[in-house]
């Protein structure tokens, strides 16, 4: 048994259960994964994949804690190689964040700024997409952080910890009607043609949640992946826009109004999301404190630690 082993059932398991999947993911032929797994299920003594058809539908019941137990281990092993560097290398190292437009656009540049300030030798990388995307990538390894609002779907595997929450906010063109309403309301916004963000964000969810509470059904014609390209249709006229309130800049926007929505729309929790079982790296925690410094070091360990036990009992 060997870490390339462990890698590849938990590749294949990441993968949906697809062996040509995991064999592009780790740049490697889909037979030498289905030999290695064959030899580690030789050793173990019982199969960890269910297959049908000669085709992987699935884990069996011991191939669950198998799974389990091996991405502990590459985690742990990880966390090794995280330590030494921290002894070894004088404040250097690698770190890469996963995250959204909004987050990268509005809210990272001072952070970021004041982090490089602090850690001078850290080699930032910064990866963007959606927020199921983004914790594709901290699910794969090929980020140490993920900053980001609800998903659609569990990663059982990520630690999830709440940092602050973001309000919504009406933007509009100036001299447009929706803003000389007296009362905001879902009726008056439903009045108007409207753009929001894509389905794959929590922001979409919901702006739409609260229009079928209200049993209002909003005339939404545009959805648009960010709130730059959402402001962009609002000056052209287009519609009025719902976007996450810190997205408005009237220094920036100056041809666009925006009005509170607070009271209309449930706002979206951010997270700093981590692989269970992560180091605590010296900078990887102050980044935390940066983004959200109501946090102590104790409140981070200790709801890392929860999600981490929570992992473990699946």
């Amino acid at each position: 048994m060997n870490l390339k082993q462990l890698r590849y059932i938990c590749e294949v398991r990441r993968q949906g259960n697809h062996i040509s999947a995991a064999a592009d993911a780790l740049h490697t032929s889909q037979p030498g994964i289905s030999k290695q797994i064959q030899m580690i299920e030789s050793e173990l003594g019982f199969e960890i994949f269910l297959r049908r058809r000669n085709r992987i539908v699935g884990l069996t019941e011991p191939g669950q804690e198998a799974v389990a137990i091996a991405q502990r281990v590459l985690a742990e092993v990880s966390n090794l190689k995280n330590l030494a560097e921290d002894f070894n290398a004088i404040g250097g190292g690698h770190f890469t964040i996963a995250t959204t437009h909004t987050m990268a656009r509005y809210v990272l540049p001072k952070i970021i700024e004041k982090f490089m300030k602090k850690y001078p030798a850290i080699r930032l990388g910064l990866r963007q997409g959606n927020p199921e995307q983004v914790c594709k990538l901290l699910d794969a390894g090929e980020a140490d952080m993920a900053i980001v609002s609800d998903t659609m779907r569990p990663f059982p595997a990520l630690s999830a910890i709440p940092c602050f929450p973001l309000s919504r906010s009406v933007v509009a063109k100036v001299g447009h009607p929706i803003l000389k309403v007296r009362n905001l309301t879902l009726e008056e916004i439903a009045k108007h043609p409207i753009i929001t963000y894509d389905p794959a964000y929590s922001g979409r969810w919901k702006v739409m949640d609260a229009f079928k509470k209200a049993k209002i059904e909003p005339n939404v014609i545009f959805g648009a992946v960010d709130a730059d390209v959402s402001k962009t249709y609002v000056e052209l006229g287009i519609g009025i826009a719902i976007l996450t309130t810190i997205t408005f800049d009237k220094y920036h926007d100056r041809g666009l109004r925006a009005r509170d929505a607070s009271h209309l729309f449930e706002p979206s929790t951010t997270y700093v999301r981590l692989r269970s079982h992560t180091y605590l790296r010296k900078f990887l925690l102050d980044f935390i404190r940066m983004l959200a410094p109501h946090l102590s070091e104790e409140d981070i360990r200790s709801l890392l630690n929860r999600d981490a036990g929570k992992a473990a009992s699946r």
